[in-house]
């Protein structure tokens, strides 16, 4: 066990004795969403994973310690903002721990932290990617390199729609990373349900899922899996008004000279204000969908492991 890992009692007693669990980032609660909404969502998240049957891992940093788990006065302190996390990636993970700092993971730091505890599945909101304008900005989250060499399956509602969602389903192709429509055979657009990007893989039950994730790690090829799971239709936005709140927000912050990590918790913002908060209640829901679509599928992932191994 990594040093400097620490996990819930709960997490440690189900890794013992296989239980399912279900990653879940810390980022989404101090970047993503106004107080006190991140905190009533990372709560009713982690009742999702729970009513499914799953045992949920929300991950951060705390004093230096990557924390696997978090007791609810943890989230509340992250949600809160008097921990004062910044938002950690990979690469910032070594000073966090060396510097004893706090940190909110990103769906990249979320990843490595879950794949050092045993956790191979991972729910979130949507992944990072290649931003509009990367050809001259070169900016490329580090969700997608660490998907690549992370064994750790990612449900999401596909790739933040201010992205450039093109671009980032010709990288993920490029680094062989899976991406696999849940009931979908197009990608979602997180906010919508269809992209207009065909999938050629899909799979329409836990158990399908289940067997490719084991499938792949077994047959030695090292990586994650995108599994897009489509926001659900009632909560849907119309195509048209996401897209010009995006285009809007996406026109101010260029305006205002804004890049790196603090391009997107901008942008959310903006839109979340520019719909009158649609964006952000659309959002909450995908979330909490996707936890429990996670959970089922860490269930059938674990049945499926202990019947081939035993």
């Amino acid at each position: 066990m990594n040093p400097y890992l620490d996990l819930s009692e709960e997490v440690n007693d189900a890794l013992r004795v296989s239980m399912p669990i279900v990653a879940l980032e810390s980022t989404i609660i101090t970047h993503g969403m106004p107080w006190p909404q991140n905190l009533e969502t990372a709560l009713e998240v982690e009742n999702a994973v729970r009513e499914e049957g799953a045992i949920p891992a929300t991950i951060a940093i705390i004093g230096g310690r990557l924390k696997v788990g978090l007791s609810h006065d943890e989230l509340r302190r992250l949600a809160d903002g008097s921990l004062h996390p910044i938002k950690a990636s990979r690469r910032d993970l070594p000073m966090l721990v060396a510097q004893h700092g706090n940190g909110a993971t990103t769906v990249s730091g979320t990843i490595l932290i879950a794949e050092r505890a045993g956790i191979r599945l991972f729910a979130t909101g949507g992944i990072g990617g290649v931003h509009r304008g990367a050809e001259k900005t070169w900016d490329v989250s580090a969700d997608l390199e660490e998907l690549a060499h992370s064994n750790v399956a990612v449900v999401c509602a596909g790739a933040k729609a201010i992205l450039d969602v093109p671009k980032t389903m010709e990288y993920l192709e490029t680094k062989g990373v899976p991406v696999i429509g849940f009931g979908a055979s197009e990608l979602p657009a997180f906010y919508t349900p269809q992209s207009d990007i065909k999938l050629s893989q899909h799979a329409d039950t836990p158990q399908e899922i289940a067997l490719l994730l084991y499938a792949k790690w077994a047959l030695g090829l090292s990586g994650g899996v995108v599994i897009a799971n489509p926001i659900p239709a009632q909560y849907a936005m119309e195509r048209s008004v996401i897209d010009a709140a995006i285009e809007k927000a996406i026109g101010e912050s260029e305006v205002k000279g804004l890049k790196g990590a603090e391009l997107t918790p901008y942008l959310l913002a903006r839109v979340a204000e520019i719909t009158g908060g649609d964006s952000l209640e659309a959002n909450i829901a995908l979330v909490k969908n996707n936890a429990h679509v996670a959970a089922r599928i860490a269930k059938e992932y674990e049945r499926t492991r202990l019947e081939a191994e035993t």
